[in-house]
């Protein structure tokens, strides 16, 4: 569930980005919510891995705790983005809660999603 301020309903931004190199890849980790208010963090740290031509990243989803269809476009517009580079955006170490979403809305198909992030590591061709 989203967080509220204890006033209402204005949503705290509360995500946290951490990259990691890892070889010719990028590991992106996501903590906490991806929500309307702090997508445009997540499509911009994927724009600029991209703009350096680095196209190689996997989402780590570990310690996301929620996800709206704002978070889910952000993923679909760096996915595409991705591939109009001749490559994808992988999701790894979903929880439960979120692949419910992906479910839901029909994009476990879409997204390349792995139980792990080694797996989705090594799923990139070579």
């Amino acid at each position: 569930m989203p967080t509220y301020h204890a006033h209402g309903v204005l949503p705290v931004n509360n995500l946290e980005i951490q990259r990691r190199e890892e070889g010719a890849a990028d590991v992106l980790y996501l903590k906490g919510e991806v929500n309307l208010f702090n997508c445009p963090e997540v499509k911009e740290s994927i724009d600029e891995l991209v703009g350096r031509g680095r196209t190689r990243i996997v989402l780590n989803l570990e310690h996301v705790s929620f996800i709206d269809s704002s978070g889910l476009g952000a993923l679909i517009s760096g996915h595409t983005n991705l591939r109009k580079s001749g490559s994808a955006l992988r999701l790894a170490c979903v929880p439960a809660n979120i692949m419910k979403t992906f479910e839901l809305t029909n994009l476990q198909s879409f997204f390349g999603i792995f139980p792990t992030e080694e797996q989705a590591l090594q799923s990139f061709p070579d």
